[in-house]
């Protein structure tokens, strides 16, 4: 049969090379060789084989070709065995002692883990240019004053320097997630059959002890005839939670682009076109795209929760899953990583617009400061509240309504001291230079 083109869009659409390339079958078949290696070796160490036999059976893994362990596979429906057999007689006689007192999970969970070792590594990488952006952004834009907005409509003014905080310091806490993630994702197995070492012989556990230290994997602790897919599970709804952050960050920048708000704008190309009818249009593709991706890797959590209580000490319904999951949803996470971090660092934000909708309610947003301040000339706090709610129902002038209604108890020039939006933002600054003096430290 001719080779077909790929049909997935992780293939040719949807991710960057050098995540996918940790999920080739080139890569995968590797990945299960140094297993495989790294176990003859741990019993030549103890000497259960000889070492001349495990040195050629080391050479003979880099002459094993994806083409031949799929031509075995055809044969057996075991893709296991076909690697064994490939390895076998690649290796002559030592091929004797190839597997030997393994099962198929030993070698499929631990070169799972390898390769999720590489896959946490580019995330990490990821993550911290996404929190470097973000805390850049907030630097620059400290003092950059804004409506803030609550249930969709205006509410006190905030600074864009916070709202890039708040966005930085989230993503330093899956960066601290990831790091916790990784000593119980990163493991490795040679358990054997139902987890008992028990064809591994005396040594059992010294044999997976040094496997491991060569492979750079932490040894579980005890396991059945697979590694407990709690694990698994942990890690794709911490990559669940990623994507539901770059959501709520690229929702808020399709938002604040809306042609009635248009505060920021993503980067877009010199020859990029917005519509295939209408000229004029300038979307936040990147930004929906990232909203749209999202929801495929907060789904994919889903079917890793599926995986955790399999049958007695195994059963097999975790591997189809596994085999589409976790490429996905490492690509894609890698991808709109990637996408959200250069949204943001060309993103441009219209100070005209800013300064425009702050004023766009007269005042009204500022309700809450002029209500503080007809409590410091003596009135009680629910009835200047009351007093500033009806005002605000107003038609007309805001300040107007306020004088007229505060009966003397406030000027017009008190009033509009306390409209000034500059003047009301809190320690927002100062909660910026923490953040970048706590955050900024560790990069």
């Amino acid at each position: 049969m001719a080779d077909l083109p790929p049909v997935h869009p992780i293939d040719f659409r949807y991710g960057r090379e050098h995540m996918r390339t940790v999920f080739t079958p080139d890569r995968r078949l590797r990945a299960l060789l140094d297993v495989e290696v790294a176990l003859v070796r741990a019993h030549a160490e103890v000497g259960t084989i000889p070492r001349k036999d495990a040195d050629a059976i080391a050479i003979a893994a880099g002459k094993v070709t994806v083409k031949r362990v799929e031509e075995i596979e055809r044969e057996t429906r075991h893709d296991v065995v076909a690697l064994v057999r490939a390895l076998s007689d690649a290796a002559g006689d030592a091929g004797r002692w190839v597997h030997l007192g393994a099962t198929s999970s030993d070698i499929l969970d631990t070169a799972t883990a390898l390769q999720l070792t590489e896959a946490c590594d580019i995330i990490g990488d990821d993550l911290a240019r996404l929190e470097s952006v973000l805390l850049e952004r907030a630097r620059r834009n400290r003092d950059l004053v804004c409506v803030g907005r609550t249930h969709g409509q205006h509410a006190v003014p905030t600074t864009y320097g916070l709202r890039f905080a708040v966005w930085a310091c989230e993503v330093r806490r899956h960066r601290e997630r990831l790091e916790q993630c990784r000593k119980r994702l990163l493991v490795g197995q040679m358990t054997g059959a139902v987890g008992t070492q028990a064809a591994l012989g005396p040594d059992a556990r010294r044999i997976q002890e040094l496997m491991m230290e060569r492979l750079g994997l932490e040894p579980v602790l005890v396991s059945t005839q697979v590694v407990q897919r709690d694990r698994y599970a942990e890690f794709f709804l911490l990559c669940s939670q990623v994507a539901a952050t770059l959501d709520k960050m690229c929702v808020a920048i399709r938002t604040l682009q809306r042609t009635e708000i248009g505060e920021v704008a993503e980067p877009t190309g010199e020859r990029q076109v917005g519509s295939s009818a209408m000229p004029q249009k300038r979307n936040p593709i990147h930004a929906e795209r990232v909203c749209g991706l999202a929801r495929v890797v907060r789904a994919l959590g889903c079917s890793s929760l599926e995986n955790v209580p399999l049958w007695d000490e195994r059963d097999l319904t975790n591997s189809s899953p596994e085999r589409v999951i976790i490429p996905e949803c490492c690509v894609l996470l890698d991808y709109i990583l990637d996408l959200t971090t250069g949204v943001l660092a060309g993103l441009t934000i219209d100070k005209t617009a800013v300064k425009r909708n702050l004023a766009l309610t007269g005042g009204r947003n500022m309700a809450e400061a002029v209500m503080t301040a007809l409590v410091d000339k003596g009135m009680d706090r629910q009835g200047a509240h009351e007093l500033v709610r009806l005002a605000a129902k107003d038609k007309g002038d805001f300040t107007d309504a306020v004088v007229e209604r505060a009966s003397g108890a406030i000027s017009k020039d008190e009033v509009k001291a306390a409209l000034r939006p500059e003047s009301y933002i809190g320690t927002a600054s100062e909660q910026v230079d923490r953040v970048l003096e706590v955050l900024g430290e560790d990069l």
